[in-house]
């Protein structure tokens, strides 16, 4: 488990296909705390350590993976929004997080609103029912708060507001229309939505 409070931007350093594709990260983590099979969220998947050196840890992305996460997250170059896993005690300063993406959602628009950005998703219409004004949700493994949500033709359309610290500190600062980014609903409401469907049978 996470909360979405992003505490380094890694970058991936190299990509290679193995079978799965084998990223190297580079990051600022302390390495020798970090243990084989620990799990770090990058950019909201939840994924396994499985080499390490003194400034980079690998991780393996299957295919399953890469079919239903933002593919621009798993190039070299990329940078990665990163969170150690929740441990017994931590501060819950976002929300609970699972690291399973539950859907793409591609950025419609962005613009100033005070100091902050506000950014404007679109998300698969069936996603639409587990949003909620001033719900969570995590976008690249980042805990936001929904400002409004409607429902389009297109898709169910949602805001976030970005202010300057989160900005700085994660990839969000640098969002534009059309950048694709993962988008993980609140646990709660992907158990409400599942409750819903199976009572409707």
């Amino acid at each position: 488990m996470f909360t979405g409070i992003i505490t380094d931007v890694g970058t991936v350093r190299s990509a290679e296909q193995r079978g799965d594709l084998r990223l190297a990260i580079g990051c600022g983590y302390d390495l020798s705390t970090v243990e084989l099979g620990a799990s770090i969220a990058c950019s909201g998947v939840c994924l396994t350590v499985v080499d390490k050196g003194a400034d980079w840890f690998a991780v393996d992305v299957s295919g399953e993976t890469l079919s239903r996460t933002a593919p621009n997250a798993w190039q070299e170059g990329a940078p990665l929004n990163l969170e150690r896993a929740l441990r017994m005690g931590d501060e819950l300063g976002g929300h609970l997080v699972t690291g399973h993406v539950d859907a793409v959602g591609e950025i419609i628009g962005t613009c100033s609103e005070g100091a902050s950005t506000r950014v404007g998703i679109r998300v698969p219409r069936e996603l639409g029912g587990a949003l909620a004004p001033k719900g969570s949700v995590t976008l690249d493994g980042v805990s936001l708060t929904v400002n409004e949500v409607r429902d389009e033709t297109d898709g169910t359309h949602f805001s976030v507001n970005v202010i300057p610290h989160t900005a700085a500190q994660t990839t969000l600062g640098k969002l534009a229309a059309g950048h694709q980014l993962n988008v993980e609903i609140d646990v709660l409401a992907r158990y409400l939505q599942r409750m819903l469907a199976a009572r409707s049978h």
